[in-house]
């Protein structure tokens, strides 16, 4: 239990009172739908750029990274870094600018999309806007609800508001839901203040809280164990090399090939987050012109490449230190022996290292696998470490970073979430003539709507240990086939709207196919897979949920080319900066070295760079 010294408190509260200002700073400027929702269009790149990477660094991020450090050592930088670091920069030179500039032509000019579903309704036709907007909306109000039930989760773990709680005469069942209620208010009190743009400041502040609150973490586990030498002597050989097994899958600690991974997590995972997620894009598509919007990415990018250290290597630590265990103390002072006993809960003895065996909620016994053996909650690598290594003083920074993190995520689905409604449901299919003002007030009822409903998905995701898989099937089942919609529809003018259509819907029935056929060695059929029936064994959970958002990426694909070969394309002169080929092209700088495509160039290198160096 982290003993929170007054220090600690301070830091926290100043956090939460920067957090507030930014949004009643911001307040007078929300004078209409486009300063809301849209952050005015008017921010520079980097403060873009460094939003896109905070708003990144979510409860799957954070919590993920840790685990992935925990459960298979550094071959997960591959995934976390140079897996998704291509997505970015295609995003950067192909995709943003398309989705920023929007229409140029006949049908539709002078249009410049709000989100990605209304970039799908100019780019194909309004049934596909609506299908994503629909399936979007479902997934940022989940997604916030997940990230509230992690936060939740560490915080309850950590006894942060137990004191609180005991102050205010609450039952022990009431503590997690205290842990979401204050976070979610803090939220959505800037959110309904100053819209995207104070998301979005809050958002790089938060991104500098991590790196100051995480980097003492590093650097204090290492110390404590002795350095490199002595993690590489703590821990398992093969958790040291990124590519070990990259021949031979089954050698690998993930169970698949590195270079399978890196390359699907690339083309598949990464690119369904950077270049199809609008949680993400809608910092770059409120930058203040298209040279900006471009940068944004490259900007996030270029410091991608050596966050994952930062997140990753505590899982490593975690798994490292000893493994607590209960024990007696007998000692003898003035003739009196003494008995100190340390009760450390089933659960804790029953996991490896800092990382806990799953909890049975009822019994408080370990949960066990298919195979007899202990379920290890990975996610509670890196809070564990936190409390661990950090002193008194140092504690507060640490659990500002941790939250930070967590409610970076919530925001960024939460406006994403008001931006999509309010634009791509209520304005195009529900009040076409709604006035500006009448936008800006459906925004705020938006977000407040959905955080009550990512409360609700929090409050169901407590009373199920395995919701935080279902993201990455919720992920899977939208983001995937959109990747590969959008990919064909930037690039391809052929691409037709029935076809994305169809390929959107095809997608999504091959993910939940997938799924519900595959299940992972030493799994329980359901939400972890082999709902259907197990036909396939994956050997690992990561191989699954990869699996599936490349099987989905893959249909798709396939689909929407193939209907889109037998339907009638949209005329060229209706499709001007729609299409990347069809797309006004920026001046090239004088400077070489300053244009995108070197900047791009020179990002790639430095991750295969630092990926290569742990071979």
């Amino acid at each position: 239990m982290p003993n929170l010294a007054p220090a600690d408190w301070l830091i926290l509260l100043i956090y939460g009172f920067f957090m507030l200002t930014a949004g009643f700073s911001l307040k007078p400027a929300m004078t209409g739908s486009r300063e809301y929702l849209q952050a005015g269009r008017k921010l520079p790149a980097w403060l873009c750029g460094v939003a896109m990477l905070g708003a990144s660094l979510g409860s799957q991020e954070v919590l993920g990274m840790g685990a992935a450090g925990a459960q298979y050592g550094l071959a997960s930088v591959g995934f976390f870094a140079l897996g998704s670091i291509p997505a970015m920069l295609l995003a950067a030179l192909v995709l943003v600018p398309v989705y920023y500039r929007g229409s140029s032509g006949s049908g539709a000019a002078g249009v410049a999309p709000r989100s990605i579903p209304e970039y799908l309704g100019l780019r194909f036709d309004q049934k596909t806007r609506a299908l994503n907007a629909c399936l979007f909306a479902a997934m940022a109000a989940f997604s916030a609800g997940i990230a509230l039930y992690a936060m939740a989760r560490v915080l309850a773990a950590l006894h942060v508001f137990d004191r609180v709680a005991n102050a205010a005469h609450l039952p022990p069942e009431g503590i997690p839901l205290l842990a979401i209620a204050l976070p979610a208010a803090l939220v959505l009190t800037y959110v309904l203040l100053g819209g995207l743009a104070a998301a979005m400041y809050n958002q790089a502040l938060q991104f500098c809280v991590m790196a100051a609150g995480m980097l003492p973490v590093v650097l204090l586990g290492l110390r404590k164990i002795g350095g490199w030498g002595g993690l590489k002597a703590a821990i398992p050989a093969n958790f040291l090399h990124e590519w070990s097994g990259a021949a031979h899958a089954g050698a690998s600690p993930m169970g698949i090939g590195a270079i399978g991974l890196v390359v699907g997590a690339g083309l598949v995972l990464g690119g369904g987050a950077w270049c199809a997620d609008f949680r993400l894009l809608q910092m770059a598509m409120a930058a203040k012109d298209v040279q900006s919007a471009r940068r944004a990415p490259l900007i996030a990018a270029a410091v991608r490449v050596f966050v994952p250290f930062l997140l990753i290597l505590p899982g490593l630590l975690a798994i490292a230190l000893p493994t607590p265990r209960t024990a007696i103390l007998i000692h003898n002072e003035n003739g009196t022996i003494y008995h100190d006993i340390t009760v450390v809960p089933p659960a804790v003895e029953a996991g490896q290292g800092l990382v806990p065996a799953k909890a049975d909620a009822s019994t408080g016994k370990p949960v066990k696998g298919a195979d007899g053996s202990a379920v290890l909650d990975y996610a509670m690598a890196t809070p564990n470490v936190l409390v661990q290594f950090l002193p008194i003083g140092l504690l507060g920074l640490g659990l500002a970073a941790l939250l930070a993190c967590l409610m970076g995520g919530v925001a960024a689905s939460l406006t994403a979430f008001s931006a999509v409604f309010a634009c791509d449901i209520y304005q195009a299919f529900l009040a076409k003539d709604a006035s500006d003002q009448r936008m800006l007030a459906v925004g705020r009822w938006a977000a407040a709507g959905g955080m009550m409903f990512a409360i609700g998905a929090a409050c169901a995701a407590m009373r199920s240990n395995s919701m935080m898989d279902a993201m990455m099937l919720v992920f899977a089942v939208v983001n995937a086939p959109l990747f590969a919609a959008l990919l064909l529809g930037a690039l391809w003018k052929r691409a037709t709207g029935h076809g994305a259509f169809a390929g959107l819907i095809a997608g999504a029935v091959a993910a939940l196919l997938h799924h519900g056929l595959a299940l992972p060695r030493g799994a329980q059929p359901g939400i972890h897979g082999g709902w259907i029936a197990g036909l396939h064994h994956p050997s690992s959970q990561m191989a699954l949920d990869l699996g599936t958002a490349a099987f989905a990426f893959c249909v798709s694909l396939i689909v929407t080319a193939a209907v889109s070969a037998f339907t009638n394309a949209r005329p060229e002169a209706e499709l001007k900066g729609l299409v990347h080929s069809l797309a006004e092209q920026p001046p090239a700088n004088a400077m070489w070295w300053k244009r995108p495509e070197a900047l791009a160039g020179a990002i790639l290198l430095a991750a295969v760079a630092v990926n290569l160096i742990l071979i």
